[in-house]
């Protein structure tokens, strides 16, 4: 059967599990299932090829290399932006079409996901986070606070869905007991030049004083700015005023607006939808095959040797189907930058293609008339290919750095039937 060299690299990844060998050194192994439902090595891997490995699929995230800010350090799960994400992740999102429907009826967590927000995880590709900086310049005298957040890691080509500010809201201040209730108003600070800055209303909602959790506001119009202009990212201006008195300016923290100062799992952030144009990706595919090409005649994988499929002594004669395949991050020691999952269920698909097709395989019709040709001239013309018939999506929640965390659905990860081709 002929193998895909991309089918080959999800065996490689599946199998990047260390072997104690001795007691000091740890190499990598090739795992296969043999046959007989067992898993046995095939052949122990080179650093080398693992690293050739962990390119290739970095690549395939559409990551240059991994981040460097998250090595070495577990990741800091309990900061808000990636415990929102998280949330999304555990109780938002299906692997395919069918489970939509039960993941969207389930709002379980305590970021209480809404229908629109529902609606927007739903059209997104990419959903990223961004943690509010500390920026102690004011504007001019109000006692509101100044907010800002790096969003360079934003592609500009990327189709934006839309933008909230998340702000947490702790019940039974002073303050709020006297007032009762107050508006929360978000602006957008603009240069105004002379080292003058200026206002621009974005979104505002009120909150009472026994509200007990977070706000979301609507900064899709800012966001949308800072990516296509990142000269003019100058942050956000909360301002906090009583309901009935909208003159009088309170500083956040004293009404319960958890800023800079409260828990980690409580601090500001913002969400950005976004729908992929595949103009990045399409970008990385061009780079990696480029690479590739240049590579192909000193390159040190050998796939006969390295692929037990096409091993003449490997018993791998069986009826065309889907076939077990775990794709493990943690054996590749990612799990200081991914957050989840530790790896995924791939599958694949093996097996012989022969007349004649019954109806468990799948087999198209042009699959049907080529075995019939196949049978008159099999020197001529090959039989059919066991390939995926169906593919599903993976999500994979990720660090990009210290301050921003990703949630990216990847297309066609997921073998979920196999049929002749």
């Amino acid at each position: 059967m002929s193998i895909q060299p991309f089918s080959i690299l999800l065996i490689f990844l599946a199998i990047l599990g260390d072997l104690a060998i001795g007691s000091a050194e740890r190499l990598s192994g090739l795992y296969v299932d043999n046959g007989f439902d067992q898993t046995v090595v095939h052949r122990v891997v080179s650093q080398r090829e693992k690293r050739e490995v962990e390119h290739e699929i970095l690549n395939l995230l559409g990551l240059p290399d991994r981040p460097r800010s998250a090595i070495g350090r577990p990741p800091q799960v309990k900061r808000s932006a990636p415990k929102f994400l998280l949330d999304i992740y555990k109780n938002a999102l299906g692997e395919d079409e069918e489970e939509k429907p039960v993941a969207r009826s389930h709002k379980a967590g305590e970021f209480d996901l809404s229908g629109q927000d529902l609606k927007a995880i739903d059209q997104s590709d990419v959903i990223m986070t961004f943690a509010a900086q500390h920026r102690h310049a004011g504007v001019r005298h109000e006692r509101g606070k100044r907010l800002w957040f790096d969003v360079s890691e934003v592609p500009p080509e990327e189709y934006m869905i839309g933008a909230e500010l998340r702000l947490y809201h702790s019940a039974h201040t002073r303050s709020q007991r006297r007032h009762g209730s107050h508006t929360i108003t978000v602006y957008r600070v603009l240069n105004a030049g002379n080292g003058t800055q200026e206002l621009q209303y974005i979104d505002a909602v009120n909150v009472t004083d026994r509200k007990e959790g977070w706000l979301t506001l609507n900064i899709s119009e800012a966001l949308n700015h800072w990516v296509n202009n990142p000269n003019g990212n100058e942050g956000l201006y909360l301002s906090v005023h009583p309901t009935d008195r909208l003159a009088h300016e309170v500083r956040p923290e004293d009404v319960g607006i958890v800023v800079f100062r409260g828990d980690p799992d409580k601090q500001p952030f913002i969400t950005g939808y976004f729908k992929s144009s595949g103009v990045r990706e399409s970008k990385v595919r061009k780079k990696r095959d480029a690479k590739r090409k240049k590579k192909s005649e000193t390159n040190s994988w050998d796939y006969q040797r390295t692929n037990p499929y096409t091993d003449p002594g490997a018993q791998y004669s069986r009826t065309c189907k889907i076939q077990t395949l775990y794709v493990s991050f943690r054996d590749l020691q990612w799990q200081d930058w991914i957050i989840a999952p530790d790896g995924y269920d791939a599958y694949y698909c093996s097996g012989e293609c022969n007349f004649p097709l019954n109806a468990h395989m799948n087999a198209t019709n042009h699959a049907i008339v080529q075995t019939l040709v196949h049978l008159v001239s099999p020197g001529k013309v090959p039989k059919p290919c066991c390939a995926p018939t169906k593919l599903s999506a993976i999500s994979v929640l990720y660090f990009l750095d210290e301050s921003n965390v990703i949630l990216k659905k990847y297309k066609n990860m997921v073998v979920k039937s196999c049929g002749c081709h």
